[in-house]
């Protein structure tokens, strides 16, 4: 049985993490915290997030429940990730990240922590993305350059961080594929008299509105014809469930840093 705790667990991924826990055989909640001045700090997390009680109650740091748990899920912040990350790395306790917004000068400062403890960090955990992200490369590789490529991700209207890391991660398997640096050839923006487009860039366009909970497109552009391909998120559910089924996964695991295309055995 992995024993589990959840970061953020009061929030709008956390709380789906806890409310599908139960469902699956071989994982316990063991833990779940919130930043101190949450309103629920002492409360049973079942009620908080909408299902019965489960025994555990909300604590206020991850220092109080990390010694029961084995393993810490953690889609919070930038900077909450990254403490929580060291306190985990100190006390040898696995994790499953699915925080997004993190800089390669982030992925610098982390990078030796999560590769010293059991670590699957991916931008989106779900099964129907990450076989997206296969698909991709391979068109990619069959069209080359003789197609323009332009990525347009949309989210709700709270979401903090654009372009997506989903979108992000598409683009770079995509550059990847066709033998592109990235840094070089994306495209964030147009606006104004900006030219012909180029053969080799790769356009990522932003959308926030409502309550969209996740939608990304790559367009492929030729001559006479094009191809979309689309994922649609309906519920945060999909990415729980990734999470959850990362964590099984890393039972047993040595220490490295994974990402869902390990878990999915798609490498």
């Amino acid at each position: 049985m992995i024993k589990i705790a959840v970061a953020g667990a009061a929030g709008k991924m956390g709380s789906r993490i806890v409310a599908l826990a139960g469902e699956y055989e071989g994982l316990q909640l063991s833990g779940a915290f919130e930043r101190p001045s949450h309103k629920d700090i002492g409360r049973d997390i079942g009620p908080v997030v909408g299902i019965k009680e489960t025994g555990v109650k909300l604590s206020d740091s991850i220092e109080k429940i990390i010694d029961a748990a084995d393993l810490i899920i953690d889609f919070t912040s930038v900077e909450s990730t990254k403490q929580n990350l060291k306190v985990a790395a100190a006390r040898g306790k696995a994790m499953v990240i699915g925080t997004t917004g993190l800089s390669a000068e982030d992925m610098k400062e982390i990078g030796p922590l999560a590769k010293s403890i059991p670590c699957v960090m991916a931008s989106n955990m779900s099964l129907g993305v990450n076989l997206l992200l296969k698909v991709l490369q391979d068109v990619a590789k069959v069209l080359g350059d003789d197609y323009d490529i332009e990525i347009v991700e949309a989210h709700h209207r709270l979401k903090k961080d654009a372009p997506s890391g989903t979108a992000l991660k598409m683009a770079q398997v995509i550059a990847g594929a066709v033998n592109r640096d990235l840094d070089a050839v994306a495209v964030y923006a147009r606006k104004g008299i900006i030219g012909q487009r180029t053969r080799k860039e790769i356009g990522i366009q932003t959308v926030r509105a409502g309550d969209i909970v996740g939608e990304h497109t790559v367009l492929f552009g030729g001559l006479g014809e094009r191809i979309e391909i689309t994922h649609k998120a309906s519920s945060r559910d999909t990415f729980a469930r990734g999470a959850l089924r990362a964590a099984l996964w890393l039972s047993g695991k040595p220490a490295g840093l994974y990402d869902m295309q390990d878990v999915l055995g798609l490498k």
